[in-house]
């Protein structure tokens, strides 16, 4: 969608060079099929699940990004960021008890290989960059759910009576997280101001448009898991 968050500055170029890879994230058919309710149980309750255990990875990352930044305004933004995923923690929790899905289940599932993938390229991605290539990684998931969470909220078609994904769907296009979001673009426009240069587009480029295909691919987990048979089928 067209938003003044999503379409400017360096992120804009670089959402914009990701070209299908991009349109393929935030229209997936997880994402459509969430949006029209019809999305199987089975999918969401996966990526619920996964998702719990990503988080604790991103913590990982943005603790990562903070170690390395030195200018205090910098560090202020990354340690809200932060906070604000710590928080959400407890927030995810009761909401997988509202799909039947316990704390001890989270942390007794294994990580999907999507979940390995995409975490793991992230950290090393922050272990081998500068915070710029850090944040790189990290900006197609917290401003691709902002883009896809507004698109939902305001697209005629989506479907909120009676569908149990409706609250996923407010959570992401709701104010306060756009506010957040709104400040990691602001800290990302920073660092790419001060430390890209055209000589680092191209890999820069490569790292966002990476991180928007493992994107994608979580996504599509939660969509095979529903396709599998149940077991004792």
């Amino acid at each position: 969608m067209s938003h003044p968050l999503f379409d400017t500055g360096f992120y804009g170029r670089l959402r914009q060079q990701a070209g299908p890879h991009w349109h393929a994230y935030v229209r997936h058919d997880f994402v459509q099929q969430l949006g029209q309710g019809t999305l199987p149980a089975a999918a969401f309750r996966h990526y619920l699940v996964q998702d719990y255990q990503f988080l604790l990875h991103f913590a990982r990352a943005w603790g990562l990004l903070i170690s390395k930044l030195t200018d205090p305004e910098a560090l202020r933004h990354a340690t809200a960021s932060l906070n604000a995923i710590i928080s959400e923690l407890p927030l995810h929790q009761a909401y997988c008890q509202q799909w039947g899905i316990s704390e001890a289940a989270m942390a007794d599932e294994p990580e999907a290989m999507e979940t390995l993938n995409y975490t793991r390229y992230v950290l090393d991605v922050g272990h081998t960059g500068d915070a710029l290539a850090l944040l790189t990684a990290l900006m197609p998931c917290v401003a691709g759910y902002a883009e896809i969470g507004l698109s939902l909220l305001h697209d005629p078609a989506t479907c909120f009576e009676g569908n149990p994904c409706a609250a996923w769907i407010e959570n992401y296009g709701d104010e306060t997280y756009l506010a957040g979001v709104s400040r990691s673009l602001s800290l990302f426009e920073r660092l790419a101001d001060a430390c890209a240069g055209e000589a680092r587009f191209d890999q820069l480029s490569a790292i966002f448009t990476t991180a928007t295909r493992l994107e994608s691919a979580f996504w599509q987990m939660g969509l095979n898991q529903a396709a599998r048979p149940e077991k004792g089928a």
